[in-house]
């Protein structure tokens, strides 16, 4: 029983590590905090969703397209709207990726065929459970889990290996510096942005095999973003502890504190990470 639920919380944790990824690069690129990755997230899910129900296209053809889509729409709406707020107050910044994501969600809503039926994304090899042993494995829960391994050592092997990973890198380290070695600034940015997209799109794919597709799913970055706090927002490698902590500590306290006490769990442990650790427990490890 308590090995279920590890690796439940761990496969929850890690759809909440991604999308606290998709935060902290945000974050760590542009000083600014997008409230509007849950909105990514959603739209992800439905344009796989769409391409395989309504376009007939394969599933993993599909989920690619989502992704890919999602990052140049990122790029987008960084270069028609986000760019104006560089510079401004932060709160420019996290009013707009705020309202924007409310568009988003509002168009979502306006579609009939999103808001009157459950959507499923039935990813092949990722639906029913395995027996090993006494233990009842979810191959959703193990294919979340591996999905997010292979996602977070191309996105190491990107920041070590490519030179646009280098650049972005030393933008997020010290912009000013990062220009005068000739490393556009409002590129690394737009990257970023394309990045965060991305990451959030296949964290809602990621979600689909385990819950339904719905216009409200993008609520999961509710608890990403405490992740990304406790981990340290300038931390990748923190974020996806974080998202794995709180997913581990969320579903320990639904088997053994009273109900409800699950959904409260993020915050009050942000609260206290907060309290002890003002720059996140891996603050000193920023990659």
């Amino acid at each position: 029983m308590i090995l279920q639920i590890l690796l439940s919380g761990i496969a929850t944790g890690c759809i909440y590590g991604l999308v606290a990824l998709s935060f902290v690069l945000v974050y760590k690129a542009t000083e600014a905090v997008s409230f509007m990755q849950g909105e990514l997230l959603m739209v992800g899910a439905f344009a796989a969703v769409a391409l395989t129900a309504a376009a007939g296209w394969p599933v993993w053809l599909a989920v690619a397209v989502a992704v890919v889509g999602m990052a140049l729409a990122g790029a987008l709406v960084e270069r028609l709207a986000l760019r104006r707020a560089m510079g401004q107050p932060h709160l420019t910044a996290v009013l707009l990726t705020f309202g924007l994501g409310l568009m988003l969600r509002g168009g979502v809503t306006t579609v009939p065929a999103a808001t009157h039926s459950a959507h499923q994304l039935p990813l092949p090899g990722l639906m029913g459970q395995v027996e090993v042993g006494t233990l009842t494995v979810s191959l959703a829960h193990l294919g979340v889990i591996a999905a997010t391994v292979l996602s977070c050592a191309a996105l190491a092997a990107f920041f070590r290996f490519s030179r646009a990973g280098l650049a972005l890198r030393a933008c997020s380290e010290n912009p000013r510096i990062a220009a005068m070695m000739g490393v556009s600034t409002s590129g690394m940015h737009t990257l970023a942005w394309a990045l965060g997209a991305a990451l959030a799109a296949l964290a809602g794919i990621l979600m689909a095999p385990v819950t339904f597709v719905h216009p409200a799913m993008g609520v999961v970055a509710l608890k990403a973003f405490p992740a990304a706090v406790i981990g340290g927002m300038h931390s990748l490698s923190g974020a996806l502890a974080g998202g794995v902590f709180i997913g581990v500590a969320e579903a320990l306290a639904g088997r053994y504190l009273p109900e409800g006490a699950n959904h409260v769990t993020a915050y009050v442990l942000m609260l206290v990470a907060l309290l002890c650790f003002p720059r996140g427990l891996f603050a000193g490890r920023a990659t």
